[in-house]
């Protein structure tokens, strides 16, 4: 049997009727034509109120056609096939009425869910919008305006005031101010100076700075983004799809109620009852608008989820795999304690080694020039400055001959050298080894820390439903297990390859939906095999934000708890906006098919019911109130202070652990000054800082935490600091009598500064790991 191809002019119209956007049109003639016959039908005239409600029918037929018929050729079963029907059989059975009704209803759901769409999909189009296209590039003629495409590696860029930055780099000028909200999702504006990294996508907050390129455009941070960006909502995501097993089953089934209605009663009217209760057109993307909602919520926080399939799939899981560096730690050493001999002090050994390791571009001794610097000490200018691959760097500092990094393994080491090498066995730490003209003066012990988001992610990740935690991870057992043992996770496995972080992930994926964290190149195969892969994108590689399903463009972990509650809450809010709409047809369906319920009252009450299951749809949008604290301006200004105070009191904290050591060494004239420098710090830094965290930080963080009781036990330890300095000053008052330390104090001077290392160190980790975690 042929077919005849239909006529040009006809195509040319549904073509379009279907591309034009006629929603908004759409409804206001409905909505004109049902005014209209309501007045005419007020005013005794039902022939021409007739009129107008058949003409408000006959208005939404055509384009309900175009939709039809779009649909079937996209290989859909064409869910508004339905509503084509009761159309038509409205105008068939002279319901006028009811087909105005059944018309403005589809008109308004097309229009709503439009919107909808539109709304929901704002910040991810947000983010294509801001992708730049061009960028300014200096030469020996000037500067020339370039597409985006023609720049290349080494290139000296210039960019402008509220300009976006074109390509990854580094700054060139002496300084620029960046608004980088958009990767990271903090409204703070950073500064980076000379030599700085400066990724594409953000914003110049200040004045013009040059930028020397290191990608090219393709290659950028940005454009990364943005490709994920581009695949967002592209595949459905199964819980979509199982919207569209609904509309495959709900449409003959409601033509075989209609069927039986007409048959049982010889009723026409009570089959295009049904028919126009079943109208599902808005119904049946109530799930999809849902998942872009969930989508477009994550993209504000920093999170970048490559389509709807993964939102869902997140929001299913309960097993979490998690590499070590650069996840659950920073992924840079931190000096983590600094230990002097018996004729030098630690602030002076940092000093030394910070100011000859200036010149060297080794990580450990970054991190010991960067930990000077944040405790404001006076770096002095090296000279004749030689490193050494594998041991360290050796120069002329102040006139002497230092040197930092390994030394030999010597068997005459003092008893204070000793017990740097068990500590640093203990703690996985490295050791950078200060020597002074030829003698070893101090050491300084460097590792690469949690995170202090790292506790509070993962109690919300298992709060969230999370049943197993795991950490893959390529380093040493030792480290590995003890950072597992902090974290309270349920199993670690270290000194793993590659292929081996692989297996472990195909093991777990075959108990449950599985999700890989990592940062790293060599995470990049255990993203791809994970269920979803998350890649830490602010400082990871782009081989593991390729291979991911989601990329966290800010460097924090805990946007991956957000991320978790958005995929569930999502997916809940989708699946109770599907089958919701769904029962409820169907419960209407029943009523109109017995004689409840005419057309005209049946199509007033599924216009009631697609419009509340797309605006319950729309609550993904909303932020859920129990994911994070809300902090007030205060607070937030009071947590970055603290956070920097701490920083800044690392020494007291050093000073206190010296003091006890050289008690346990020597406990002679030396031993006593060290203590009492250390109480010196103590009362002149360290408790006003107590202090003024019991009565300013607390009370501000009372009302976000749920009440004074939330810091109650931080405030014990207050109270416990201050205990042991009084302690310690009685201690340093009856040496004073005595005209030195006698040996009844020896031991519980050395337990009570000790102790306080111990509580200070502990009661800092405490505070930013609960307190601090909360502020960008």
């Amino acid at each position: 049997m042929s077919h005849r191809p239909l006529p040009a002019w006809l195509r040319r119209l549904m073509a379009a009727v279907v591309s034009a956007r006629l929603e908004p049109i759409l409804l206001a003639v409905t909505a004109a034509a049902l005014t209209a016959g309501g007045v005419a039908w007020l005013a005794g005239a039902g022939g021409l109120a007739d009129l107008f409600w058949g003409l408000g029918t006959l208005a939404a037929v055509v384009p309900a056609v175009g939709w039809v018929l779009t649909a079937l050729r996209h290989g859909h079963a064409g869910v508004d096939l339905i509503a084509v029907l009761a159309l038509g059989g409205t105008l068939a059975v002279r319901e006028y009425l009811a087909g105005a009704l059944i018309a403005l209803m589809l008109a308004s759901g097309r229009t709503l869910e439009a919107a909808a769409q539109r709304r929901a999909s704002h910040d991810l189009r947000a983010l294509l919008e801001h992708a730049p296209r061009s960028a300014r590039r200096r030469t020996d003629a000037g500067v020339a305006t370039v597409p985006l495409a023609e720049v290349a590696v080494g290139d000296l860029l210039v960019v402008g005031p509220g300009e976006v930055v074109p390509v990854d780099g580094r700054v060139a000028s002496v300084a620029a101010v960046l608004d980088e909200s958009v990767l990271t999702g903090e409204p703070l504006q950073v500064e980076r100076v000379r030599d700085e990294t400066v990724r594409s996508g953000v914003v110049n907050a200040g004045g013009a700075f040059e930028l020397r390129s290191t990608a090219t455009a393709e290659d950028s941070t940005y454009a990364r983004i943005v490709r994920l960006a581009q695949q967002a909502g592209a595949e459905s995501a199964p819980v979509v799809r199982l919207a569209d097993r609904y509309a495959a089953w709900f449409l003959p089934l409601s033509l075989l109620v209609a069927g039986l209605a007409w048959l049982i009663s010889g009723s026409a009217v009570r089959a295009v009852a049904v028919l126009v209760v079943a109208t599902p057109c808005p119904l049946l993307l109530a799930a999809p608008v849902a998942i872009v909602s969930g989508l477009s919520r994550a993209s504000r926080l920093g999170v970048v989820i490559r389509d709807g399939g993964a939102l869902e799939n997140l929001g299913r899981a309960r097993t979490l795999l998690l590499d070590k560096t650069g996840t659950l730690t920073r992924g840079r050493p931190r000096v983590l304690d600094v230990i002097a001999g018996p004729e030098a002090k630690p602030t002076e050994v940092l000093r030394l080694g910070a100011s000859l390791d200036q010149y060297s571009p080794h990580v450990l001794a970054q991190a010991i020039v960067d930990t000077a610097r944040e405790r404001k000490l006076e770096l002095s200018v090296p000279a004749d400055v030689t490193e050494e691959p594998g041991r360290g760097a050796t120069g002329t500092v102040d006139g002497h001959r230092v040197s930092v990094g390994r030394i030999g393994a010597t068997g005459d080491r003092p008893g204070w050298a000793k017990a740097v090498d068990n500590r640093a066995l203990l703690d996985g730490a490295a050791v950078a080894w200060l020597t002074v003209d030829g003698h070893l003066t101090g050491a300084v012990l460097l590792r690469d820390p949690l995170r202090h988001d790292a506790p509070r992610t993962l109690r919300h990740l298992r709060a969230a439903g999370i049943e197993r935690l795991l950490m893959l991870t390529g380093d040493r057992s030792a480290p590995a297990r003890e950072v597992a043992a902090v974290l309270g996770l349920d199993d670690v496995r270290a000194e793993l390859t590659p292929a081996d972080k692989v297996a472990a992930v195909r093991a777990e994926r075959e108990r449950a939906v599985t999700v890989m964290v990592g940062d790293g190149v060599n995470d990049a195969p255990a993203l791809a095999a994970a269920d979803i892969g998350v890649a830490m994108g602010a400082r990871g590689s782009t081989a593991s934000s390729e291979a991911a399903d989601i990329v966290l463009t800010t460097d924090r972990v805990d946007r991956l708890a957000d991320a978790v509650t958005i995929a569930q809450r999502a997916r809940r809010i989708a699946v109770q906006s599907a089958l919701g709409g769904m029962l409820m047809s169907l419960a209407a369906m029943a009523a109109a098919a017995v004689g409840f319920l005419p057309p005209a009252a049946g199509a007033l009450l599924q216009e009631g019911i697609d419009i509340a299951v797309i605006l319950n749809a729309l609550r993904a949008l909303r932020t859920d109130q129990n994911a994070r604290p809300a902090l007030t301006p205060t607070a937030e200004a009071l947590i970055h202070r603290f956070a920097a105070e701490h920083e800044d009191l690392q020494d007291v904290l050093e000073s206190v652990r010296d003091a006890a050591d050289r008690l346990s060494d020597s406990p002679g004239p030396k031993a006593l000054t060290a203590v009492e420098e250390a109480h010196r710090l103590l009362t002149e830094r360290l408790l006003p800082h107590e202090y003024a965290e019991e009565h300013q930080l607390y009370p501000a963080l009372a009302p976000t935490l749920g009440g004074p009781e939330a810091t109650a036990t931080m405030s014990r330890a207050h109270t416990e600091i201050e205990r042991l300095s009084r302690r310690i000053a009685t201690h340093l008052q009856l040496a004073h009598v005595n005209s030195g330390l006698t040996p009844e104090q020896l031991d519980d001077l050395r337990s009570c500064l000790y102790g306080l290392n111990t509580v200070l160190r502990l009661h800092f980790t405490q505070e930013e790991e609960n307190y601090f975690s909360l502020a960008p």
